[in-house]
């Protein structure tokens, strides 16, 4: 991480004046005297920085090799703090603290309040509500493991609830939706899979390591396919799930039916994970149309029902 903290070092050196060992410490977290050895780094790869003592002392790049950092505007410094703040809520990671500190060190002290106005205008939480307590250490794993090349092991759960040991190799974190993945080389099977991060777990970075291969980017755009599949079925529901509802469909394909339910012209296909969303809204809803799929839900609140009558 030398080089990394070595680049913030130098962005804020050439934004600020002067700025003492001790302050640097603090903020990357280490010792002065790596502070001083990271400063002669520094001068030997040919950036000239002097130290100066004294009250208001510290060390400091010569004007001639001032940049100009009005190549980012306070709109391009915002964006960037958005999602930078975002992605530190959820991993953490010394390449996260110093990039957040080179943007800073571009912020003017006379715009700073200004830009964190705009920052502040939207607010990127990526952490879950609820759920999953290993999502946030799993990232920081893979991210490691993609780092350093090691190759990962861990167990995975498929859509039938088979739990299989995997090996695979980790290229890439996804986040889609409000769920992460990561995609990886399969040794078990032999091929690229898109691992579901809340399905995976006992995971572990191994100490073997991998030679990086060409990998294609995941399909992550089912829209279309979706669309071919999709078909629209009409639902009765009560007005208090209106809002899960509008998750699913646009507004034009509600309309009122009295003062308590609405119409749903509702996208749908035929398999477990469509038929448990409808289920999944209880009393509340009621499939009017098409037969085939209403006889199909009532067949399944039976079973259900099944379980409970002993």
């Amino acid at each position: 991480m030398k080089v990394d903290r070595l680049v913030s070092i130098i962005m804020i050196l050439l934004d600020k004046e002067r700025i003492g060992a001790q302050e640097l410490a603090e903020l990357f977290e280490v010792s002065p005297r790596t502070i001083y050895r990271d400063i002669d780094s520094i001068n030997l790869a040919g950036i000239p920085v002097r130290s100066v003592s004294g009250v208001g002392g510290g060390f400091e790049i010569m004007p001639q090799y001032k940049i100009d950092k009005k190549v980012f505007s306070a709109d391009d410094l915002s964006v960037i703090l958005m999602g930078l703040s975002g992605l530190s809520d959820m991993m953490r990671g010394d390449e996260l603290i110093h990039a957040l500190a080179k943007v800073k060190s571009f912020i003017p002290a006379d715009r700073a309040r200004e830009i964190e106005l705009k920052a502040n205008q939207i607010h990127i939480d990526l952490t879950p509500w609820m759920g999953n307590r290993n999502i946030r250490p799993y990232l920081n794993i893979i991210q490691t493991a993609m780092q350093v090349r090691k190759l990962l092991a861990f167990d995975y759960t498929n859509r039938y609830g088979n739990k299989i040991a995997r090996i695979a190799e980790p290229y890439q974190l996804v986040l889609k939706g409000s769920q992460w993945y990561w995609h990886g080389y399969c040794q078990t099977r032999k091929d690229f899979r898109l691992f579901k991060l809340s399905r995976t777990s006992s995971l572990q970075m191994l100490d073997e390591a991998f030679v990086p291969r060409d990998h294609p980017s995941p399909q992550l755009d089912a829209s279309e396919i979706a669309a071919n599949l999709q078909s629209k079925i009409k639902l009765r529901i009560h007005k208090s799930i209106l809002e899960r509802v509008l998750d699913y469909c646009n507004e034009e394909d509600i309309s009122p039916d009295g003062d308590e339910h609405y119409i749903v012209q509702y996208p749908f296909i035929e398999n477990d994970y469509y038929y448990d969303m409808l289920l999944s809204f209880g009393d509340k809803c009621e499939c009017l149309m098409p037969t085939h799929v209403r006889a199909e839900i009532k067949r399944r609140v039976n079973s259900m029902a099944a379980l409970y009558e002993n």
